[in-house]
């Protein structure tokens, strides 16, 4: 079991952890839509910490042990992305969120890694609050300026499809067989996920009482969350945009937008990569990160 600490933003109670490295660089993970910070890997965060990084995750909003919001349905994902108003709170929220556990962690300014929508939530950061932001890593992440509907042009529809199609039964069994299939969409197409690759992810948040991946109200209201903070343009920190060479969910104009409209944005294409982070990558992730830390 982990220690949970918590912080809150206005009203919304949230959940963080010291990942270990303390007196490193400081290091803050925002992870994707629809999991908590036990889905980053022990093994990457182990990376990260041997790279002299003092790493922390927390659960955003509606997600982990974080607090969930009171509001009406939301509907699915998608039609929550493409709805004109949010269904629940800004996007703006979810950055403040962030910024509420910097300070919780005594962080004045912290490196970013956000991964997914967390790469998305990292970037607003970076817009938002420029001052707490050193540098900024996008990883597999929509660009900010994208829009509803030019997101859904950057997205594979395919792996969509079928990742709303998978129902399996709310047991262990259950949330493990649907942690796997998930897996098996969102690797690399040529990679063989089992269930030694989700265990630890499904049985961290076993142990603390949440199963985030079957939360699809949740995650429409984290998705459908409306952004009005300004564009990409205004990130002054150093960005890197990564992209897995083999990301079977994004098309690769996501990285590219998004170093296009960064400032002297850099773009790394992660050979042989996939949407899930598997344990043959995190040392080449860790080194991206650690590199663009180091250089800036």
């Amino acid at each position: 079991m982990t220690t949970t600490r918590w912080t809150h933003n206005g009203e919304v109670p949230l959940a963080y952890e010291d990942l270990g490295g303390a007196g490193g660089e400081p290091l803050l993970l925002v992870i994707g839509l629809g999991t908590s910070r036990f889905w980053w890997p022990a093994g990457l965060v182990r990376e990260l910490v041997a790279r002299g990084f003092h790493v922390a995750a927390y659960d955003q909003r509606d997600a982990g042990e974080s607090g969930r919001v009171s509001a009406p349905p939301a509907g699915h994902p998608v039609s929550a992305l493409l709805r004109r108003t949010a269904p629940a709170y800004r996007a703006e929220d979810l950055t403040d969120d962030a910024v509420a556990v910097l300070d919780a962690l005594g962080w004045p300014r912290a490196h970013l890694f956000g991964h997914s929508l967390g790469g998305l939530v990292a970037q607003r950061i970076a817009i938002r609050h420029p001052d707490r932001v050193r540098t900024l890593t996008s990883s597999a992440a929509m660009p900010s300026d994208a829009g509803p509907l030019g997101a859904l042009r950057h997205v594979r529809p395919g792996p969509v499809v079928r990742m709303a199609r998978l129902h399996f039964p709310d047991t262990p069994d259950g949330n493990l067989a649907l942690a796997v299939a998930l897996a098996r969409i969102l690797a690399a197409p040529e990679r063989t996920v089992g269930p030694a690759d989700v265990r630890e992810f499904v049985e961290r948040e076993a142990a603390h009482g949440v199963a985030s991946f079957r939360d699809a109200q949740a995650q429409s209201r984290q998705i459908g969350a409306k952004w009005s903070g300004g564009p990409l343009s205004r990130i002054a920190a150093p960005t890197l945009a990564l992209h897995a060479e083999r990301d079977p969910l994004l098309r690769p104009s996501t990285a590219r937008a998004l170093a296009a409209a960064v400032p002297h944005a850099r773009l790394r294409v992660m050979r042989g990569a996939g949407h899930l982070l598997t344990s043959e990558h995190w040392a080449p992730y860790a080194d991206a990160v650690q590199a663009h830390a180091t250089n800036n």
